[in-house]
């Protein structure tokens, strides 16, 4: 007698699905349901915050505002900057000879010779102590602005030392024209001219046959501008790196030029040419003399961008970041363990059992930890910049304006940044499956470069070489003041400059990250649960 068959069990619930999306809610519900990592994800905030806080609150500034007084703090010694047309913090300090223009007009001029001297900075300011020197950058020809206040419109053609003729306008617009070098032999000629808000710049080596270099719209210039001869030398710099920092020397610069030749065509009105110093004199030695149509000039400054290497007593927003280092350690540990604890407790056969499809199983891991990772991080920039600024602030201390596009790739980026860096971490969590040999790989491929570079512990070159090809290339997503190919000042990673651009850096990162997770998944397809 055969036994009756038995129907096969089947449960009263509903079946249910297996979908990526099931996956990352299962991995989302292991990350919250482990006390040490949500409270991991809330080092992140307290590292970054802590020490972004404590670098912004610790510069305190003291400064001699007159010769024999004791030193000051506090509002007397309160650092400001000129503002150019688009906002940003420009250095704009020049000897002008110059007459108003009124509407419509050109003006013409021949440069036959440019000189430029370094002083010691630390003589009477009577230009005696100055003697020839190298400066790239000095500038003299042109130039037609709305006004003599510090951070007006401009357009200038002028000559350079090293860098031949430019068309430079409103501080960050640069465009270059003849090369060479000018002299007696041979003198270069050139010419702005004005049509309404639309200026032109054009260049010449005879005086006859001229070119075109550049051409710019100056918004809400006024009916009468100032427009005339000028000459500026920015201050030099030699600067050298020990540990922990950058070692510097420099002092002012001075330029002398000789221009001739004036022609202008419209309608001057005013006292004729008259000499102003632009940006306060703060050399004795800046002026002009007059033989007939021909003028020598002597100025000492800069029309450029302000930039944090250049010395001034301010602070970038991306240095209320200065946390985010300690904070990506965090971020490593907790991106690590959430794979590594499930290969440790055998754990990792259970995930891989309800998810055959390992690499997915293992993108929803990541994705998991990059998300949150990325909320905790964004968290955490807020609070940094948006606090160190205030404390700065309440210092009477200057940080430098960003535009809102910038500020937002800042902390957006950041918030990016530690979000890949936790991804890199659950690969090479999936890749070693060790906690403590993938913390020490992650630190030692993004930390430790990053640190290694802008500590100066290697010579400038080779830090911009590892700042370049390391994983730490991801932390130029953090720089908001750009390095200006037409202005002398150390673009050093220990003044917070990187070599590559904020997104070029930031796609290094994510080269390395892609790289690392591909291999994960080959594994972790091929081996063992």
């Amino acid at each position: 007698m055969s036994a009756p068959p038995i129907a096969p069990y089947r449960s009263p619930l509903p079946t249910g699905r297996d979908g990526f999306p099931q996956l990352v809610r299962a991995e989302w519900t292991k990350l919250r349901t482990v006390r040490g990592w949500v409270a991991g994800l809330l080092l992140i905030i307290v590292l970054t915050d802590l020490m972004g806080l404590f670098a912004a609150g610790s510069s305190h500034t003291e400064c001699i505002t007159s010769p024999g007084k004791a030193p000051q703090t506090g509002r007397a010694c309160a650092v400001t900057m000129p503002a150019g047309p688009g906002g940003e913090a420009v250095t704009d300090t020049y000897y002008l000879v110059g007459q108003a223009l009124a509407g419509t007009g050109s003006l013409t001029v021949r440069v036959t010779s440019l000189t430029t001297e370094w002083g010691s900075g630390t003589g009477p300011d009577t230009g005696s102590d100055f003697k020839p020197g190298p400066v790239p950058w000095a500038k003299t020809g042109i130039i037609l602005t709305a006004s003599t206040r510090p951070g007006a419109a401009y357009a200038a053609m002028l000559v350079t030392p090293d860098h031949g003729v430019r068309m430079q306008a409103n501080y960050t617009g640069d465009v270059a024209g003849w090369p060479g070098r000018v002299s007696a032999a041979g003198p270069r000629w050139l010419r702005l001219t004005r049509s309404g808000d639309l200026i032109t710049g054009y260049d010449s080596a005879d005086g006859t046959h001229w070119t075109r270099v550049g051409t710019v719209r100056l918004t809400g210039l006024p009916s009468t501008v100032r427009a005339g001869l000028f000459t500026t030398a920015p201050g030099w710099q030699t600067t050298g790196s020990s540990f922990g920092g950058a070692l510097g020397n420099g002092g002012p610069s001075l330029a002398t030029a000789t221009l001739d030749q004036v022609t202008r065509s419209g309608r001057w009105t005013g006292a004729g040419w008259q000499g102003t110093a632009v940006g306060g004199a703060s050399l004795a030695a800046v002026g002009y003399q007059r033989s007939g149509e021909r003028f020598t000039i002597t100025g000492s400054g800069d029309i450029a961008p302000a930039s944090p290497s250049n010395g001034a007593r301010a602070q970038t927003i991306e240095e209320h970041l200065v946390g985010v280092f300690a904070g990506l350690i965090a971020v490593i540990v907790i991106a690590v363990m959430f794979i590594t604890s499930e290969y440790r407790r055998g754990l990792i056969r259970i995930t891989l059992a309800a998810s055959p499809r390992r690499g997915r199983a293992l993108a929803a891991k990541a994705l998991v930890a990059g998300a949150v990772t990325f909320a905790a991080g964004l968290v955490a920039v807020v609070i940094a910049v948006l606090g160190g600024i205030a404390v700065v602030h309440s210092q009477f201390g200057y940080v430098y304006p960003v535009t809102m596009l910038t500020a937002v790739r800042v902390v957006a980026g950041t918030a990016l940044l530690i979000a890949v860096v936790a991804v890199l971490g659950v690969a090479l969590g999936a890749i070693l499956r060790r906690t403590a040999a993938a913390v020490t790989t992650a630190i030692v491929a993004v930390v430790l470069p990053y640190v290694i570079g802008i500590g100066s512990v290697l010579p400038v070159s080779a830090a911009q070489w590892l700042l370049r090809i390391s994983p730490a290339a991801g932390f130029a997503i953090e720089q908001s003041i750009p390095a200006y190919p037409q202005v002398s000042n150390s673009y050093f990673p220990a003044f917070g400059y990187f070599p590559l651009s904020p997104w070029a850096g930031f796609a290094v990162l994510c080269g390395w990250t892609a790289l690392a997770f591909a291999l994960a998944v080959i594994l972790i397809r091929r081996r063992d649960a």
